[in-house]
């Protein structure tokens, strides 16, 4: 729409609509003014010509701590399989140990089993006697008779 078309839109002879209508207008030119300003504003700064600046991006912390990560998980992978292995070997010092006492035990208890009977019989001839007491001097003369 021109201003003049706005004008006479406008234009009915009173001062009231003279006043609107040259309002109108001064803020259609301002915003048509705004509207040119911020385009040659953007074809500038898009035709302008730009540096690239190439940032140095510094990641050698993330690098030593990626290896240091990775180093402390092989290392912990690996002292775990050694923890474990030794765990296994002391069970099975224990176990041998262990039957190594029970053996031991049994043949304690075979040989006091042995000595015991040795003992027993070492008393029973200690003990006992070929002949009773009272049949004793008899006994005697029977030896004599047979050593003649």
């Amino acid at each position: 729409m021109s201003s003049k078309e706005n004008w006479e839109k406008y234009d009915d002879g009173t001062d009231e609509a003279l006043d609107t209508a040259a309002q109108d207008l001064v803020v259609e030119d301002a915003l048509r003014n705004f509207k040119l300003s911020v385009h040659a504003w953007s074809d500038a700064a898009y035709n302008r010509p730009r540096t690239a600046v190439q940032t140095l991006r510094r990641r050698s912390w993330r690098l030593a701590a990626g290896w240091a990560l990775g180093c402390a998980l092989v290392v912990g992978s690996i002292s775990g399989g050694v923890i474990e292995h030794q765990h296994e070997q002391e069970r099975a010092r224990q176990a041998a140990a262990q039957k190594a006492a029970e053996q031991q035990k049994l043949l304690q208890q075979q040989s006091s089993q042995v000595d015991e009977e040795d003992l027993l019989a070492k008393v029973d001839s200690d003990v006992s006697r070929e002949v009773p007491s009272a049949m004793e001097p008899l006994a005697q003369m029977m030896s004599d008779d047979d050593t003649k």
